[in-house]
């Protein structure tokens, strides 16, 4: 208590003395033990009011110690399997340490994908990042003392470099690598990347890589087959600086459904692990077919151009027909060409817009404009102007598909007798027009939608010198043609809004990254929640079949697939008391990532514990290790002091009394006639 206080006090017992002798005693007439009793009483409760205006406080002080944290971080993936028995040793021997619990707060972690606290090791997960766990554990213990011991074999699956990762000056991380150290000969194929889909009768691409672990040289044959049936052959030599090979093909989709793709390297004599000189993927060959209409009624060498263009692509099949042609015809068309437009287009037009179908109009100087300004309302065409030739400038804006490898050098100009264009939309040019050396606002080939169609409009005739220069600059016509095949693939492009959509992979590596999602839409397109959906799988093998809720997620629905075993399946998923279903098949492959390293990796586990200031030990240092944390001075509890202002009495009681003193005088004062 501070000295001001106590003084206070003392002034306030010798205000309250003063008061009750100027009061009880001075000139008093009468004296005796009622006087003491009654003065008292009157003493008690002006020192009290008093005290409570000065309410005297006093500190307190508490001290308590304050442990820092070790972390302990334990690998649980299924690569460490066969240490089971070491790691648990090291957890036994860090939990029942006296040194380690007097000094430390222990707090014991596993981890795969994600980090979880510890209850009991099984080693089955499929993945492990280290990185993750590293920053989670940065963000749970901050400002505070923290060290990390991590466990592990040092090999991550997912996740940032854990050597390099940005974790915000974490803690101190001590390393215990644990599995063989030992560098052994191996061959790893890598991922295989390639299409989902490929089209019936295309060609897909196949392409991995091919890595050499070791210090001789090598040679080996990587094949690739589909569904059994090797396809392509190729031999390769390895060394320890030239340790990685690329494999290209192409693969011949000849015929329809899921294919399985199997990428294997012969394996070395002295190899230890060859679960990792196979890899798998999967492409699902469609028959996309498109037929392209190209109705004209006049006879011009453009008409041959595109069809040729066109047809490069055996997926698409062109038709010339005339405009009078009969509506069964027209009813196989999937995109339409109109070239020359005029009246006899008329019934054409209106199928066109009746099946909503997707549309090219090419004008040229035999176009009816008149004709083409009533007959659409997208844009309207003034006539009456002579012929002129137009050249073409390509749009490097253009953000429909790519068209950055399409060379026009040389191109020579189309011919049109079009004037002013009024176009009542924003289209997306794909060639802007050039006349006479000066760039005009409107362009030459355009491409937009509207009312759930695709539509394009070119101005001008001799497209036909264009497929002939591009052979005159390249010897060939397939800059040109991938050219009109990539404006016919966006043509040909439905993208009607279906009210339920599943995505799902055709190939998944291992369970743990099988999931099915789906989306679910009412008749206004929104998203309903209140939907039921339901997937069914069947085991193509053992034809046994899995009913299955699908959970509501955040503006999804999901299904779990981590539970299947390997092998393929088809499913198909439906909306509970509505009409809609859709139906697929996948294949879960035997991959297990963690068992694709052959040896621990405990350079970067080195690495990491010298980059955040800790220390890297093998099992057979771990007693080096706890020597060091009680030992080292940075890991010391450390004593804390709290400081609390405490109020000297309650207010509540001194307030009780005061009242009770004032009382008590009054009534023996009025019960002894003194008021």
């Amino acid at each position: 208590m501070q000295t001001e206080t106590v003084l206070l006090i003392i002034l306030a017992a010798i205000v309250a003395v003063a008061i009750v002798l100027l009061q009880y005693f001075y000139k008093a007439k009468r004296k005796g033990g009622l006087t003491l009793l009654l003065s008292f009483l009157r003493f008690i409760g002006i020192f009290g009011l008093l005290v409570l205006l000065i309410n005297p406080k006093f500190t307190k002080t508490t001290y308590t110690v304050e442990k820092p944290t070790l972390a302990v971080l334990v690998d649980n993936s299924s690569s460490l399997e066969q240490e089971e028995a070491t790691i648990s040793e090291i957890v036994e021997k860090i939990q029942q340490s006296s040194v380690l619990t007097d000094r430390f707060e222990l707090d014991f972690y596993s981890f795969g994908p994600e980090l979880k606290t510890l209850d009991s090791l099984s080693f089955n997960e499929k993945q492990t990042n280290i990185s993750k766990s590293l920053n989670l554990l940065a963000s749970t213990y901050l400002n505070q003392k923290t060290a990390v011991v991590l466990i592990s074999d040092g090999n991550q699956t997912i996740g940032q470099d854990y050597v390099f990762a940005n974790r915000k000056r974490g803690p101190s991380v001590y390393t215990v690598t644990v599995g063989d150290t030992t560098k052994y000969e191996d061959l790893n194929i890598g991922p295989i990347n390639t299409n989902t889909y490929a089209f019936l009768k295309n060609k897909y691409p196949v392409e991995t890589y091919v890595t050499y672990q070791g210090t001789g040289n090598i040679t080996s044959v990587v094949t690739i087959s589909v569904n059994g049936k090797i396809v392509s052959e190729e031999s390769i030599k390895l060394s320890e600086t030239d340790n990685l090979k690329n494999i290209n093909t192409f693969i011949d989709a000849d015929a329809i459904g899921l294919k399985s793709i199997k990428v294997e390297i012969k394996p070395l004599a002295t190899e230890r692990n060859t679960l990792n000189n196979v890899r798998e993927t999967s492409v699902e060959v469609i028959d996309e077919k498109t037929n392209v209409g190209l109705i004209s009624e006049i006879l011009h060498p453009d008409l041959g151009a595109l069809k040729k263009a066109i047809q490069s692509n055996e997926q698409r099949v062109v038709n010339i027909l005339e405009p009078y042609a009969d509506n069964g015809l027209l009813e196989e068309i999937d995109v339409f060409i109109l070239y020359q437009p005029s009246t006899s287009f008329k019934n054409v037009f209106e199928f066109i817009e009746q099946k909503k179908s997707n549309r090219l109009i090419v004008t040229g100087a035999n176009t009816d404009f008149y004709f083409l300004n009533t007959i659409q309302s997208d844009f309207e065409i003034e006539s009456g102007y002579p012929e002129q030739e137009i050249f073409g400038n390509l749009n490097k804006g253009f953000s429909k598909f790519d068209i950055t490898d399409f060379d026009m050098t040389d191109f020579p100009p189309l011919v049109s007798d079009a004037g002013p264009i009024n176009l009542v939309f924003s289209p997306e040019a794909l060639l802007n027009m050039e006349i006479k050396g000066l760039e005009m606002d409107t362009p030459l080939l355009s491409l937009w939608e509207t009312d759930s169609m695709k539509k394009g409009l070119l101005i001008g005739e001799g497209i036909w010198k264009w497929r002939i220069q591009d052979y005159r600059n390249s010897g060939n016509f397939s800059n040109f043609d991938e050219f009109v095949g990539k404006i016919m693939r966006y043509l040909a492009t439905t993208e009607g809004k279906d009210r339920l959509n599943v995505e799902y992979n055709t190939r998944y590596e291992g369970v743990s990254e099988a999931y099915i999602t789906a989306t679910y839409f009412d008749e206004a397109y929104i998203f309903d929640i209140n939907a039921i959906l339901e997937i069914s799988i069947t085991n193509k093998e053992t034809k046994q079949i899995q009913d299955m809720p699908m959970v509501l997620k955040n503006g999804y629905f999901e299904a779990d697939l981590t539970n299947l075993t390997p092998g393929e399946y088809s499913f198909k998923v439906s909306v509970a008391n509505e009409g809609f279903s859709e139906s697929g098949s996948f294949i879960i492959s035997d991959f297990d990532i963690e068992k694709q390293f052959v040896s621990s990796n405990y350079k970067k586990m080195a690495q990491l514990s010298a980059n955040t200031g800790g220390q890297h030990h093998f099992p057979s240092q771990l007693d080096e290790l706890l020597n060091n944390f009680t030992s080292n001075q940075e890991y010391l509890p450390t004593q804390k002091g709290t400081e609390n202002v405490v109020s000297l009495i309650n207010y509540k009681i001194l307030l009780i009394i005061i009242v009770l003193a004032f009382a008590a005088e009054w009534f023996i004062r009025k019960f002894n006639g003194l008021i």
